[in-house]
């Protein structure tokens, strides 16, 4: 059984993370294998009497957790953005504080997309998987040509938020235009940066490039359908940074593979860490493991931000960064 009163991690973070960890007057029970996460069993035997939980995404917090915890569990402390993994009403009904990782890991997620957009877009790994074959090759005029994205492409960003409008900055560097959509597409940053707030179906229908930066809610999970892929540019590339049931894969897949679209890049996935496996066959995809905040700097930012809320609510503070319902 855990020490009562103990922090329960969900897997080890970042060495700076665990340091700041070492530093609270309160006994520290690690997941072991730093490799996968925890089994629901494994989950749920670690939390009983725990003051704490740190989680990541890969974790549930649900009502089960909660009971499993007991009363005493005074926060969850999400090491990511996102929250849709958390039952956040349900932890408030208990009177548990639940706190994310946001601001830090902006710039390396919108680094992280700009990178999908532009290997796609010019079809990076596409040529680096043709020449690793080697197979002959010579220069051609017409050799793996793709989108110019800096040649008056249209970027459209579906929520433009803090990681949204990172991806605009990067975007304005290439001579891109912009639409967006959500609240802040109409705010003063916005409209410094060139940004024109667009409706989500104008947005699908002019953009070169679509990116996603909306969070997972009811209401967009599955935003991106059969139909809206059928609003898109047969030219037009999707990024996807967000959450993976933001897009309906089996649609995507039809998509690519119909032509619909030209090309997506996808950092995050619907049945994650699975794959669909249609997407594997397509060379107009470019497949990344979820690693928009694996920046090193950023990754030791979150875990220290996530522990410094738990430092913070277990000290009667108020969180840094807390999640309301």
């Amino acid at each position: 059984m855990p020490p009562a009163g103990h922090v329960y991690v969900s897997r080890a973070l970042t060495d700076a993370a665990m340091r700041r960890l070492a530093e609270l007057d309160v006994p520290v029970v690690v997941h072991p294998d730093p490799d996968r996460p925890p089994t629901r069993a494994e989950l749920l035997a670690g939390v009983p009497g725990a003051v704490a939980v740190v989680a990541l995404l890969t974790e549930r917090i649900d009502a089960e957790l909660l009971d499993a915890a007991g009363d005493q569990l005074r926060v969850v402390a999400n090491v990511a953005v996102g929250f849709d993994n958390v039952d956040v009403a349900e932890a408030a009904r208990r009177g548990v504080v639940v706190t994310n990782t946001p601001g830090v890991l902006d710039e390396a997620t919108a680094d992280l997309a700009f990178g999908l957009v532009l290997a796609v877009a010019r079809r990076i790994v596409e040529a680096d998987r043709f020449l690793r074959t080697g197979a002959p090759w010579s220069w051609a005029p017409t050799m793996f040509t793709g989108l110019d994205v800096s040649a008056g492409a249209t970027l459209g960003i579906v929520g433009l938020g803090r990681i949204g409008t990172a991806v605009a900055r990067r975007a304005r560097a290439f001579r891109m235009r912009v639409l967006a959509t959500g609240r802040r597409a109409h705010g003063p940053e916005a409209a410094a940066l060139g940004v024109r707030p667009s409706t989500m179906d104008e947005l699908l229908e002019r953009s070169d490039v679509v990116s996603l930066h909306c969070p997972l809610t009811p209401d967009t999970h599955h935003l991106i359908d059969g139909a809206a892929l059928a609003r898109m540019r047969r030219t037009a590339i999707l990024v996807n940074t967000a959450r993976g049931p933001v897009v309906d894969e089996a649609a995507l897949v039809e998509a690519l593979r119909d032509g619909v679209i030209a090309g997506a890049g996808l950092d995050v996935f619907e049945d994650e860490p699975e794959v669909h496996p249609g997407l594997l066959e397509l060379d107009n995809v470019v497949l990344v493991p979820h690693i928009g905040s694996a920046g090193l700097a950023t990754r030791d930012a979150m875990g220290v931000l996530a522990v410094d809320n738990v430092a913070a609510v277990l000290s009667g503070r108020a969180p840094l960064t807390p999640v309301t319902a």
